[in-house]
């Protein structure tokens, strides 16, 4: 058991294959559903490119620096495969600078679903494949296996503990929130519900979204988040273990962007948190392994890190939603008899969860967030793009033989 209070950084990388303006007339004659041109508002390449200059090389050289300069700075990351596919295709120099960070050895991998997809809530074999890629995937390209495991979303259940724990993971991740922890606090190790070995760690959301989505705000009461005042309140708790800091990747320089000070607040934090000599950093997995569970963690919902209501809605919410995802993965046996390649390709990238958080109508904060991240001006334009990239999906079945 480890005698020192940790920062536990994880940071989550992915990129979409967006759908196209993908129109009925398109269904039967092209299959590219993906590929835009140049330049047009959904194209993979130019966003790719954008979001890895503003946030994924400088927050890699910040990290690069902060790992260099402190022995004790550690951090873990999930990075799905969707979004590794387009840095080796559009941004070879970003990959390259995440493999630089994994190779020190203080930058541990998560594993997750190579799709990002929701599939361990409708095909649990189809679940399991992803996952298997996304480890082939990490192994190939940063020669390490990953022990800790995060499903898309941070989305948890008892069941996918379970799953986790029978699958060998030493770890998973959780969003600590408020109905599911009752009394018990985001800042220890849990064991959850029926399962034997493994051990969960859930994200202090409060700590987190105060980097994550606030820290720009110049209406927040708080503003501006200096290190010394964020670590003020980390240290409120100081007879706690652990701080599970949660967060996309994306938060530096894109959420966050760089005028708003967030890289010097992120290069500063190692330095005035180990000032103190029973400071440290740790991985995911080396938390899980330094500290004993003190409590069962019991959640027979499904949470997720997304929204107000933390629960799957932002994907799942309207009848657009349910009944996209529900055809999409009814086509699964047809899909995969017929051994084409390029067309389970294309069905997994439909997947991709992004897909139908497009389609959210939630209004208010919530739904500005929605419409922030979305490639469509409306959320109906999300589902017809989307339908339309169906049905070309059924005319292709059909030619391969398959009834539909």
């Amino acid at each position: 058991m480890s005698d020192k209070r940790a920062i536990v950084l994880y940071l989550h990388v992915h990129q979409p294959y967006r759908v196209r303006h993908y129109t009925a007339l398109d269904v039967g004659h092209r299959h590219d559903y993906f590929d835009a041109p140049e330049g047009g508002r959904e194209n993979n390449a130019d966003i790719v490119r954008k979001v890895a200059y503003k946030s994924y090389l400088p927050t890699n050289e910040h990290l690069q620096r902060m790992l260099e300069t402190h022995p004790d700075f550690k951090l873990s990351l999930s990075i799905t495969g969707t979004v590794l596919e387009q840095f080796e295709r559009y941004a070879p120099e970003v990959l390259a600078s995440f493999q630089r960070l994994v190779a020190t050895g203080r930058v541990e991998i998560v594993a997750e679903t190579y799709h990002h997809s929701l599939a361990f809530f409708y095909n649990r074999d189809e679940f399991e494949q992803q996952v298997v890629m996304h480890r082939e995937k990490v192994q190939q390209l940063f020669g390490v296996t990953p022990t800790a495991f995060r499903n898309t979303e941070l989305s948890y259940n008892n069941d996918l503990a379970y799953w986790a724990d029978k699958a060998g993971y030493t770890a998973i991740l959780c969003e600590g929130w408020d109905p599911v922890m009752g009394w018990r606090s985001p800042n220890f190790v849990y064991q959850p519900a029926f399962t034997s070995n493994i051990r969960a760690l859930t994200k202090n959301y409060k700590l987190s979204d105060d980097i994550a989505f606030r820290f720009s705000n110049r209406f927040w009461e708080e503003y501006p988040l200096t290190t010394d005042k964020f670590l003020d309140w980390a240290n409120a708790s100081w007879d706690q273990p652990l701080l599970n800091l949660f967060m996309d990747y994306e938060t530096f320089g894109e959420h966050q962007w760089a005028d708003s000070g967030i890289f010097g607040f992120l290069e500063h934090l190692p330095k005035a948190w180990l000032a103190n000599n029973s400071h440290t950093f740790m991985t995911v997995s080396q938390a899980a392994e330094s500290f004993p569970a003190v409590d069962t963690l019991d959640c027979p919902q499904t949470i997720t890190w997304a929204d107000t209501e933390r629960d799957l809605t932002a994907w799942l919410g309207n009848r657009m939603q349910q009944g996209a995802i529900s055809s999409l993965y009814g086509l699964t046996d047809m899909v995969m008899s017929t051994n084409n390649l390029s067309l389970i390709e294309d069905w997994r990238r439909l997947q991709t969860s992004d897909h139908f958080y497009y389609m959210c109508t939630k209004y208010f904060n919530d739904g500005d967030v929605h419409a922030y991240f979305s490639p469509y001006q409306t959320p109906y334009d999300a589902y017809i793009n989307f339908m339309n990239s169906y049905h070309d999906l059924k005319y292709r079945l059909a030619e391969a033989g398959q009834p539909v």
